[in-house]
């Protein structure tokens, strides 16, 4: 059975940093959670390392800025980092072969609130995949969208064989309560169809050697990844051999029997993580201190 802790606290002594989920672990998408900002100030007082990571489609300072919007203020992580901050910069710096072959011409799929990631780089963004050299994927258009409605677009990409960059590799999030798709579920239906992918942000390592560089000399054994999704934040930590610590409360609450006390019934929260084949190495109902 995997450990549940009723707040960080009774743990925090092994890490000497963490890197901090945000979507449904520190917010909604409307109001942060004041439990878990308090417990980053706790953190910070005891002088932890706290990196929030952000499968945000979004430069990193808008993350930043929306987070203080909302009642996480910005001093309070020591970084932030987002898959929009590691997509836009593999976009403006082209570091691999695979990026140097990408073309110029950019259809970019998503909302308008990600415009952001236009900016700043040299690419021609076009109106329609026809005239595309690439795809680069954001998230849906709508709040109400689903995947079953990308499908003739989709087709249209695939018989034209673009690659696609996903700026956010989440399936789904929880906005106010309603969920929503993301960028990840628009890319897994292209992965579907024979379409390439290259994705950014979590459960990807590469990210995390990015967060791992941000966090000061902070050992990587003394570091536990805190989320609430087992296909990213859990994932991901068990990727890169560090502690993932599993929020229960969160974008899986609903599979878990949570109780009144919210708390996850054990059997079932080992048996969700033996389905998805990620283990984390303890869990808390909320994140609190």
């Amino acid at each position: 059975m995997i450990p549940i802790f009723d707040g960080l606290s009774e743990v925090a002594d092994r890490y000497d940093g963490f890197i901090v989920d945000l979507w449904g672990v520190l917010h909604d998408g409307a109001r942060a959670f004041p439990a878990a900002v308090d417990c980053l100030q706790a953190l910070r007082a005891r002088h932890k390392a706290v990196l929030i990571l952000s499968n945000a489609p979004r430069r990193a300072a808008e993350v930043a800025a929306r987070n203080a919007e909302i009642g996480i203020p910005s001093d309070l992580p020591t970084a932030v980092m987002s898959s929009g901050e590691d997509a836009w910069r593999h976009l403006a710096n082209r570091p691999d072969p695979w990026y140097a072959a990408l073309g110029r011409r950019c259809y970019h799929l998503g909302p308008p609130r990600d415009q952001g990631m236009r900016e700043g780089i040299d690419y021609d963004f076009v109106a329609t995949p026809a005239e595309a050299d690439f795809v680069l994927a954001t998230g849906a258009w709508g709040p109400d969208d689903t995947v079953e409605d990308y499908a003739g677009l989709l087709g249209k990409v695939r018989r034209r064989n673009l690659p696609m960059v996903c700026a956010n590799p989440d399936l789904e999030v929880i906005r106010g309560g309603v969920r929503e798709i993301c960028g990840g579920a628009i890319a897994a239906a292209y992965e579907a169809l024979g379409g390439e992918v290259r994705y950014h942000g979590k459960p990807h390592p590469p990210i995390y050697e990015t967060c791992f560089a941000l966090m000061d000399g902070v050992a990587r054994g003394r570091v536990a990844a805190i989320g609430d999704a087992l296909r990213t934040d859990i994932a991901g930590a068990n990727a890169v051999g560090i502690d993932g610590i599993f929020i229960a409360g969160g974008l899986q609450a609903d599979q878990l029997g949570i109780d009144e006390r919210g708390y996850p019934d054990p059997g079932r929260l080992a048996a969700l993580c033996a389905h998805e084949g990620f283990t984390p190495a303890l869990a808390l109902p909320v994140l609190r201190w």
